[in-house]
């Protein structure tokens, strides 16, 4: 699996187009946003300056839409070619496929999440501790696993023409939801309520909690936890579905 593993990151990260958009995004809406707001705002909900918020808004937001647009698209793609058949000669399980997959589409994730913050230091000066960035980097790195389970299942379930425009749609409403654009509490009351329940909304909290110093709340953890099991069972299944109709 760990060779698989290598191979998979290596293709991530081979279409250099891709992988420099998916950077440049969240680093692009961060230098927007945070030089429209300005600096000596406090968000009432978490006592961070725009600043501040807006970096772990835009690097959740770039975690999410790297760990998402990586899979789906690709995988609906692989199913067309036949590579999908070619897998199925080799020792590798379901679960192993998927789990590869994920994790090299978290490996795009991370770059993003680094040079937003570097952005965030070097033009608005913000400054966090150590243990803060730390603590930053490992919560945006590992809450994008269940995005990256979701990006699994659609390119599971649907072909290549479709893939695309579903994965966009899911990136945006996530987004939405998950209050990287916008406040949620400014949203309707129905979809405040949805929105509390979503990954994408519960990511980008635990992100603001640790960098407000604060002890992330373990209802977070634990829906986060809970959609990437069920995204992820969801995933293999259906990986196994169009590999026995492949």
């Amino acid at each position: 699996m760990l060779r698989y593993l290598a191979l998979e990151i290596r293709r991530t990260y081979r279409d250099r187009r891709f992988v420099f958009f998916a950077v440049a995004i969240p680093v692009g809406f961060y230098l927007l946003w945070s030089n429209i707001f300005a600096k000596n705002d406090v968000d009432a909900g978490t006592g961070l300056d725009a600043k501040t918020y807006l970096l772990v808004s835009m690097a959740a937001y770039g975690a999410l839409g790297a760990s998402l647009t990586t899979t789906g698209a690709r995988l609906a793609a692989e199913r067309r070619s036949g590579w999908l058949r070619q897998l199925q000669v080799t020792p590798l399980r379901p679960w192993a496929v998927i789990t590869a997959k994920m994790l090299a589409s978290m490996c795009l994730a991370l770059p993003s999440v680094i040079l937003v913050g570097l952005v965030a230091v070097v033009v608005q000066g913000v400054h966090l501790s150590p243990g803060e960035w730390a603590g930053l980097i490992g919560v945006i790195w590992i809450g994008s696993l269940p995005f990256a389970a979701l990006g699994t299942l659609i390119g599971s379930l649907v072909g290549p023409d479709a893939a695309q425009p579903l994965t966009v749609a899911c990136y945006v409403l996530l987004a939405l939801l998950g209050g990287m654009w916008m406040s949620v509490s400014i949203l309707p009351k129905t979809m405040r309520t949805i929105a509390h329940w979503t990954p994408s909304n519960r990511f980008v909290e635990l992100g603001w909690s640790v960098v407000a110093g604060h002890v992330p709340p373990a209802s977070d953890a634990l829906v986060l936890a809970g959609w990437t099991v069920v995204l992820g069972a969801l995933a293999i299944a259906a990986y196994r579905r169009a590999t026995v109709r492949s």
